[in-house]
């Protein structure tokens, strides 16, 4: 998931996350989850400005962040950067999302 980057913004750490292990990551509640988690756990997120256009050239994930964009006043709804370290990456691994 680091690959040759520190840094990475919370939409792509959700995409890798559930592409690990062969998840759907369109979902904005599922989303929301993810950062409900890590804010949970304090792994010091810094808030990250991103466009939803900005997000990639993929279809879905400027869906999902025009559909994360609508609610400005959530914080689980906000894009975030995070450091990825051995430790934040272990928090990460350890999300489990709600059965569906």
């Amino acid at each position: 998931m680091r690959q040759r980057v520190l840094f990475h913004n919370s939409i792509d750490v959700w995409i890798g996350l559930c592409e690990e292990r062969g998840a759907g990551w369109g979902d904005p509640d599922g989303y929301r989850g993810f950062i409900s988690y890590l804010r949970e756990r304090d792994l010091g997120l810094k808030s990250f400005g991103l466009c939803a256009h900005d997000a990639g050239s993929e279809d879905a994930r400027s869906r999902l962040a025009d559909e994360l964009a609508k609610s400005p006043d959530d914080p689980s709804s906000r894009v975030y950067t995070i450091r990825l370290t051995d430790g934040a990456l272990g928090v990460i691994r350890g999300f489990e999302a709600p059965a569906t």
